[in-house]
Order: structure tokens, then C-alpha cells, then sequence
């Protein structure tokens, strides 16, 4: 392949990544008594109120290796639906829907969207109707993730700039801050030059797998070759964190199954947990980031990193990296 200058890499006339769409768990007819209306008599006899829901969740992981823990139940959403109408008394439908949307997304974050519909059959209306209903819909609240980018092939710059331009492009995603870069020297056994680092936090509406997906594609943008395991790359884009989920998918684990014992990641998340001012944590892992940092065993092959575009010049905190190496030529 042959080596492009930062120009090349950059305006690759690729158009903006979009996510495919989610699939639809639906379930209808759940019929529950409870005491909701405006008026006394109704809440001493109840209704019968009959929910419909309808949720928008990535189901192809579930679905591939036919693994419940990777979907949503619709028993667990049954059990939510019975337990806000038994709650006590309110007087609109609307509050209901609105409570149960709210719970099924607490309860269940990869459900990205949530439509809820309650019919009251039974409705004290002096008229001939078959129900009255309220229909609703929520989406869920962006998620906070992390993704690690690396390269150590041609202008390592340009790719790592590449990475921020497409997520910045990508449907779905907030670029929220990214750590300062850092040169580090390979690890895995595979004699190759040395690689720039950074990590990356992003709000998304995607699901976990729609982040991979973008992930991928943003890889492939860079023209990204898998020839040799932890050989050399334009750019390598990982997914280390999806807010607080923890999930065992050969295609997606997380949080990343080596990210707790790697300096070259490790050393990027703890200068975003200081830009950031909050703790990341690596979920399952009760050691924060710096104590994991202290024990890695590639910590002494990490040096400060080059001047990208769109990167911090310095890391956040601690004098011994506080001043910028040079910017790398193209």
C-alpha cells in the first residue's frame, strides 16, 4: 500500500458514517388491574389497562450466538409493566407510560428507544368506544464511552487526527475530550516501529455493537490491513468502555479485555479522567485507572507523544510531561 501524505488521508471523500437501524422487540397485551383514573370510584376499583411496548434494541449479537444475557428480556419488561400499575394511585395514563419508559431504561441500557402505549378499555365515558389510549416514546440518554486510537504506520498524526475528524462526522456521537498523545513501543512480540496513542470520550445514542460498527468503519477509512496480529497499523480504533456494561461477546468485550493491563491505554485514560474531573473506571475492575497504571508492564516503554491536530499539546497533570515533543513530519 503505498504511504499517503496527511492531505490524502484526510480527504478521502468517504461520506459520513450512519448507523444501521435497531431491531424492534415487541410485545403487546400485557394486562394489568390497577387503581389509576381522576375520579375516587376508579381508584377503589381499578382498570384493567392493557400496555403495548415496543423497544428498540441491537439484537444481532443476541441473535448470532443465541445468548439472552446480550438482549432484554420481555419478562423482565412484564415484571416492570406490573410493577408501576400495581404502584400506588395516579390519576393519568400518561404518568404510567412515562414511568414505565423511565424504568425499562434504567433498568436496561441497551434499549435505545422505548414506546410505550397503555389502553384503558374501560374508561368511565358515557359513550360507545373500544379504548382510549396514551402512546409514548422515549429515547434513551446518550451513553458516556471510551475508545482507544493507536498507529504506527505512515503519518501517524494524520491517522490519529483521522479518527477525531470521523467521529466528529459520525451520526450518534459527541466528541466529548481527548487525552494528549503518547509515543509507546510495541507490545505482543511483533518487531515494528514505535506507536502514537491516545484515548477518546464520546457520548452516543448507539448501541454498543453500532460503536463498533463505527469503530470499524473508521478503521477502514484509514485503509487499515489485518495481516498479522498485533502487527503494524495506519490505525487501530477499540472500544473500551460503553458506559457501565459489562459484556462477553468474542466481537465486543467490555470493558476491553487487555485495558486494565495496558500502559499504552492506561496512561491516555487517566489524563482524560483529569481533563474530565471524574473518575473512569474500567467496569468489574476495582482498582481505579492510576493503580492500574502503576502496575502495568509496558509503563516504561510510554514517552511523550507528538502535536495532532484536535489532541492536547501536554498531558493534563504532573510536570514530567508537560511540554510538547516535536510535531511529526508527514
Amino acid at each position: 500500500m503505498p504511504e499517503l501524505n496527511s492531505e490524502q488521508i484526510l480527504s478521502h471523500g468517504v461520506p459520513a458514517w450512519r448507523p444501521e437501524a435497531l431491531d424492534v422487540i415487541g410485545m403487546d397485551g400485557f394486562t394489568v388491574h390497577g387503581p389509576h383514573g381522576v375520579l375516587e370510584q376508579e381508584k377503589i376499583d381499578g382498570h384493567d389497562f392493557r400496555v403495548d411496548c415496543r423497544l428498540s434494541v441491537d439484537t444481532r449479537s443476541a441473535g448470532r450466538d443465541d445468548a439472552l444475557d446480550r438482549t432484554v428480556s420481555y419478562a423482565d419488561v412484564a415484571a416492570i409493566i406490573q410493577d408501576v400499575i400495581d404502584s400506588p394511585s395516579v390519576d393519568l395514563i400518561e404518568a404510567l407510560a412515562a414511568r414505565i419508559a423511565e424504568r425499562i431504561h434504567a433498568e436496561h441500557p441497551m434499549v435505545r428507544s422505548c414506546q410505550v402505549r397503555i389502553n384503558k378499555p374501560t374508561a368511565p365515558i358515557d359513550m360507545r368506544f373500544d379504548t382510549v389510549f396514551v402512546q409514548i416514546q422515549r429515547d434513551a440518554p446518550p451513553v458516556r464511552a471510551i475508545l482507544a486510537v493507536g498507529s504506527n504506520m505512515g503519518d501517524r498524526a494524520a491517522y490519529l487526527q483521522l479518527a477525531l475528524q470521523e467521529l466528529e462526522r459520525a451520526h450518534g456521537i459527541d466528541l466529548v475530550a481527548a487525552s494528549a498523545t503518547i509515543e509507546t513501543d510495541p507490545v505482543g512480540g511483533v518487531e515494528q516501529d514505535s506507536f502514537l496513542n491516545a484515548a477518546i470520550a464520546v457520548d452516543t445514542t448507539l448501541s454498543p455493537w453500532q460503536l463498533l460498527d463505527l469503530a470499524q468503519h473508521i478503521e477502514q477509512v484509514a485503509q487499515r490491513r489485518r495481516i498479522v496480529r498485533w502487527g503494524p497499523r495506519t490505525l487501530d480504533v477499540d472500544v473500551i468502555t460503553w458506559g457501565e456494561l459489562q459484556l462477553n461477546d468474542p466481537a465486543l468485550t467490555l470493558p476491553h479485555p487487555r485495558a486494565h493491563e495496558r500502559a499504552f491505554v492506561l496512561h491516555p485514560l487517566a489524563d482524560l479522567e483529569e481533563r474530565l474531573g471524574t473518575p473512569i473506571t474500567l467496569p468489574g475492575r476495582s482498582r481505579g485507572v492510576p493503580d492500574l497504571l502503576a502496575d502495568a508492564q509496558d509503563r516504561d516503554g510510554i514517552r511523550p507523544g507528538i502535536e495532532v491536530v484536535g489532541y492536547p499539546s501536554a498531558p493534563a497533570g504532573g510536570p514530567a510531561h508537560s511540554a510538547p515533543a516535536p510535531t511529526e513530519d508527514g
